[in-house]
């Protein structure tokens, strides 16, 4: 009898050492501590994941040819240059034989504003509108029309009014719309 009453409260100091200590810091710090590490794992992981599609990214980007690159940047621009885009829009109409003048650059509502990026909530895409006055011949006037489409920059006719006169010159008010990179 006196052999089994050793093992008997060695067991029963384990068993109040497991219920005591083990088992609540086993369920409480370490419980906590390991739903931490798996979450940094993760956080790890869509790191590793975004540095990997990101530098698969700009191998692409510098894969592309270098004069697509420009026409791609002339179509749509990092920023808005005003002075250039008017004094373009000026050498175009004097090739076509259109007199210009009451130039005004107004910021305008983005049409393209469709929630590309949810998390802004704004649009990478911005524009600006120009409205302009030009006196010409219709003939001048479809010519300089025919240059805007057939311009390297991204623009859009966005309203357009045409007073007659019995000169065969009209005055054609209009709104050009241009886009930009934000």
């Amino acid at each position: 009898m006196n052999n089994r009453i050793p093992p008997l409260i060695a067991l029963t100091v384990a068993i109040g050492i497991f219920f005591a200590y083990v088992s609540p810091t086993w369920s409480g710090t370490i419980a906590v501590t390991k739903s931490s590490i798996a979450s940094d794992d993760k956080a790890l992981a869509a790191a590793s994941e975004y540095a990997t599609q990101q530098n698969e990214l700009a191998d692409a980007r510098n894969n592309i040819d270098t004069t697509d690159m420009a026409r791609l940047t002339t179509l749509l621009p990092d920023s808005v240059d005003n002075v250039v885009l008017i004094l373009d829009l000026n050498a175009l109409a004097a090739r076509s034989g259109l007199q210009l003048s009451n130039i005004d650059v107004m910021r305008s509502e983005n049409p393209l504003n469709t929630g590309v990026l949810p998390v802004a909530g704004v649009s990478p895409v911005g524009s600006i509108d120009l409205s302009l006055s030009a006196v010409g011949t219709y003939d001048a006037f479809r010519a300089f029309l025919t240059g805007v489409e057939r311009s390297a920059r991204l623009l859009d006719v966005s309203d357009l009014v045409v007073r007659g006169s019995d000169t065969g010159s009209y005055v054609y008010k209009m709104t050009l719309r241009l886009y930009w990179l934000r």
